[in-house]
């Protein structure tokens, strides 16, 4: 009887830690949570940071400057699959996230973390490659800005805060 009783309450532990696992893991397949606003860090379990300077992935623009109100192109390019990432584009003089994005592509969605659309994210775990974005800068001046890619490689790799070519902002100050 003993035996019996503990064969069942290790089948319903188990049960229970791969439920909560599979729930855990399913929240981000949809996209980066609001929480990794401010840092750009997935909050998955145990994930493993990877160095910045170590990493398969660039984001880049064809515009080395902008006019405050301009459309920008970004792009985010890739020698390997990702399944998840979040992109923004922040001011280099205090790091604040600034603009927004009018464009993504498919596999992706808006975020809100200060102001509607500031922020991209995957919105499926589909492997991505190469994405374009087309980023609206603020009708007001904002200084120069560079974008910042966050990528997920798996549930447990990933790299944070990617950085593009400072785009320097002409007109106005």
């Amino acid at each position: 009887m003993e035996d019996g009783r503990r064969a069942h309450i290790a089948i319903v532990g188990w049960a229970c830690t791969i439920l909560c696992l599979v729930s855990y893991a399913a929240a981000f397949s949809h996209g980066a949570s609001l929480s990794a606003c401010t840092d750009m860090m997935p909050r998955h379990l145990r994930v493993q940071l990877h160095s910045p300077s170590n990493n398969y992935v660039t984001v880049h623009t064809n515009m080395s400057f902008y006019f405050p109100g301009d459309k920008v192109p970004v792009t985010v390019r890739s020698t390997r699959d990702f399944m998840g990432f979040l992109l923004q584009a922040r001011k280099v003089s205090n790091d604040e996230i600034a603009g927004t994005f009018v464009f993504i592509p498919p596999g992706s969605k808006l975020l809100t973390c200060f102001e509607d659309g500031d922020t991209v994210t995957h919105s499926d775990k589909s492997l991505k490659r190469n994405l374009s974005f087309v980023w609206k800068a603020p009708d007001q001046p904002i200084g120069d800005i560079k974008f910042f890619i966050s990528v997920v490689q798996s549930y447990f790799v990933y790299w944070a805060k990617i950085e593009s070519a400072i785009v320097a902002q002409r007109g106005q100050n």
